[in-house]
C-alpha cells in the first residue's frame, strides 16, 4: 500500500506541474520588448480588445468578484451558439447558460477606478475576435474596450499578490520611470498570470503603466 508520505509529495508535484503546464499554454496579448533593465522592461503592445467589469471593495475581494463575472462570460454566459475551446488559467467553471465558450489570454488585469474602493478588472479577448464578432454578454456589467497600440513600462516579480508586494514593486517601477525622465499615461495596472494553486515562488505578477518617452 502506498503510504501518505509518498502520496502527498506526488500530489504536490502533480499540482505544480499542472500549474506550470497551464501557464505555458495560455496565450498573451501580442507585444515586443523595446528595452530591458533588470526586472523592468519597456514593451510595445499591439491593439487589443478587453472585456472589463467594474467592482467595488477591498482589492482582493474586488478582483475575485470581477474574475467571477468575466469567467462566467467566457464560459458561455453570452448570446453565442458555437462552442469554442477555452484555455487556462480559469480554475473553476461556473454554472452558466449555453453559449459560446471563448479562449482566455493571460494576464488578468486590475486597476483602480475613478472612485474610492473601485476597481476595473479585465480579460483580454483572443486576437481573432473583433467587436462585431464577440458574442454579447448576458451580464450587462461587462463592457468591451478597444485598446490601441501603446508602450508600457513593466516590472515583473514573483511571490504572492499581496498589497505589500504589489506596492513595493509599484514604487520601484515609478521611481525608475521618474529617473529615466518618462511621462506616464494613466494609472498603474496590476497583472496576474497564474492559477491560485501555483507556488508563490513560481507566480508571475507584473505592475505596468503606459508611458510616453
Amino acid at each position: 500500500m502506498t503510504s501518505m508520505k509518498t502520496i502527498i509529495p506526488l500530489l504536490l508535484v502533480s499540482l505544480f506541474v499542472g500549474g506550470c503546464s497551464i501557464v505555458a499554454k495560455t496565450p498573451e496579448p501580442s507585444w515586443k520588448s523595446v528595452r530591458k533593465d533588470g526586472d523592468i522592461e519597456i514593451r510595445a503592445y499591439d491593439p487589443m480588445i478587453a472585456a472589463e467589469v467594474t467592482t467595488t471593495g477591498e482589492r482582493g475581494e474586488a478582483i475575485n468578484e470581477g474574475f467571477r463575472i468575466l469567467a462566467g462570460y467566457i464560459f458561455g454566459g453570452n448570446a453565442g451558439q458555437q462552442s469554442i475551446e477555452m484555455t487556462a488559467p480559469v480554475t473553476q467553471q461556473p454554472e452558466v447558460s449555453k453559449g459560446r465558450r471563448i479562449a482566455m489570454t493571460a494576464p488578468v488585469t486590475q486597476e483602480a477606478g475613478e472612485n474610492q474602493n473601485e476597481w476595473k478588472v479585465s480579460f483580454i479577448m483572443p486576437a481573432e475576435y473583433t467587436l462585431s464578432s464577440l458574442p454579447k454578454p448576458n451580464d450587462t456589467r461587462i463592457k468591451f474596450m478597444e485598446i490601441p497600440e501603446y508602450k508600457a513600462a513593466v516590472i515583473r516579480f514573483s511571490g504572492p499578490n499581496t498589497d505589500n508586494n504589489l506596492m513595493s514593486h509599484k514604487t520601484e517601477l515609478m521611481t525608475w520611470i521618474r529617473d529615466n525622465k518618462m511621462s506616464t499615461d494613466g494609472e498603474p495596472v496590476y497583472a496576474f498570470y497564474n492559477p491560485p494553486w501555483t507556488p508563490p515562488f513560481m507566480k508571475r505578477n507584473e505592475v505596468m503603466v503606459k508611458i510616453s518617452e
